[in-house]
Formats: C-alpha cells, sequence, structure tokens
C-alpha cells in the first residue's frame, strides 16, 4: 500500500480559473482585452492556492473592474486540456447578471493587465475572442436561459 503523502503528491495538478459571464441593459456581453493577448475573454483569471474559484471570481473582478460584486451562480465548469506552455485544466464561469450604468460607468482597468472592455452582441463575439472562449460563452447563455449548469470539454457540452 502507498503512503497517503506519497500517493497525494503522484496525483496529477490542474491549473484552475473563474471568470463571470456579465451583460449591460441591451443583453450584450462584456469582454475585457489583455494587454498579454491577442483576443478578448471574460473578465476573470487563475484561481490561487487555498482559494475557492467563487472567492476567486470575486477577486479577479475587483482587480480587472474595481467591482466589488458577489458572482451569482455557476454556469459551467470546462475541462481544457493541455496547450503549449500550459497544463490541462478547469475554468468555472459564474453568472455575472446586468451591470447598471454607474456601475460600468466606474469600471476602472488595471493598465498592466487589460488594454480595453466592451460590449458585445452575441453575433460578434467570434470577432474578438477564440473559438474556445465563443463556444464556452454559447454554452453558458444556454445554460443561464435554462436554469442550468453545464459541463464542457474544451468548449463544447458534454454529457
Amino acid at each position: 500500500m502507498v503512503p497517503a503523502d506519497d500517493y497525494v503528491r503522484s496525483l496529477p495538478r490542474k491549473r484552475m480559473a473563474a471568470g463571470a459571464l456579465f451583460f449591460d441593459s441591451a443583453s450584450r456581453i462584456l469582454l475585457v482585452d489583455p494587454v498579454y493577448r491577442d483576443t478578448w475573454d471574460l473578465p476573470g483569471g487563475a484561481v490561487e492556492a487555498e482559494e475557492s474559484p467563487y472567492a476567486a471570481c470575486r477577486r479577479e473582478v475587483a482587480e480587472e473592474l474595481g467591482l466589488d460584486r458577489p458572482p451569482g451562480r455557476v454556469l459551467a465548469v470546462d475541462w481544457v486540456p493541455s496547450r503549449r506552455l500550459r497544463p490541462e485544466g478547469l475554468v468555472v464561469v459564474y453568472d455575472g447578471g446586468t451591470l447598471g450604468t454607474a456601475e460600468i460607468d466606474a469600471i476602472t482597468l488595471p493598465e498592466d493587465e487589460l488594454a480595453g472592455f466592451a460590449f458585445v452582441a452575441t453575433d460578434e463575439l467570434a470577432a474578438r475572442a477564440t473559438p474556445l472562449v465563443g463556444r464556452r460563452i454559447a454554452a453558458c447563455l444556454e445554460a443561464k436561459a435554462a436554469g442550468t449548469v453545464v459541463s464542457l470539454e474544451d468548449g463544447c457540452v458534454v454529457g
């Protein structure tokens, strides 16, 4: 029998991220423009050690948008396979809800991390986001409308 400590050390490590799906009053989706890549994404980021995805989402939204707003319910959990320079991981997307005019006006971005933000109609997602992020957002929209949580693999519904 393998000692518990050895067994735990042998388990694979996965990265984890959390993000929020926000809307404006016209039902457009909030995307942010990271300075370190060419495509846009949902607000969010890496879950830190000993941090829950929920806490990470709230922290990342505060850091990226300057908004202290609790996330709503989980819309999707997406397993993402390994990619160049990145191990496999899990992404949890929460319902951020609809931002009012005052909240939108209060958004402040960290200049060293984000170049901008925009509210984008669903038919404009493909021009800004990667296909993976587009699939993930589409699945989240369906889960939100149905009142469910969706399980994804690489942005595609499973199960």
